[in-house]
């Protein structure tokens, strides 16, 4: 598989999460809307590194990544690469209590999200979604 079939694997399978998430915003899942909006979000950007021949090491946040090559980013994308790794950043910092919890206070996922925090984040990885895509040449 080459590097572009990769990446394109890597965007159709945010897209795919995505509407997981969709899905589980309709149930009222808050948590786990906020854990697929990370994956999908993780997903799209690691897919447009990929294009662009960045290989990333096994992490969630690749922000410092977009900053470092973004002069090699899809000129669409270049102006957003602070919004974007600002995205996978906050996103990234809730991927764990969003599927674990809180193991110091003993709060539960389900506890301590709401609609808000799941609608901005699946707003954010849709967005971020749609970018990567219009960026694909």
């Amino acid at each position: 598989m080459t590097s572009e079939e990769m990446a394109r694997a890597y965007l159709d399978q945010a897209a795919e999460i995505l509407r997981e998430a969709e899905h589980l915003y309709r149930r009222q899942a808050w948590n786990l809307v906020v854990r697929r909006s990370q994956e999908a979000v993780e997903l799209a950007l690691k897919g447009i590194l990929r294009l662009i021949g960045v290989e990333i090491p096994r992490t969630h946040d690749v922000g410092i990544w977009l900053r470092n090559y973004r002069d090699r980013l899809p000129p669409s994308l270049q102006s957003e690469v602070e919004r974007l790794a600002s995205i996978s950043r906050r996103l990234r910092l809730e991927r764990e209590l969003s599927f674990y919890g809180d193991e110091e206070t003993g709060a539960p996922p389900q506890r301590l999200y709401s609609e808000a925090d799941a609608r901005m984040a699946l707003e954010e990885a849709t967005w971020v979604l749609q970018r990567c895509m219009e960026a694909w040449p």
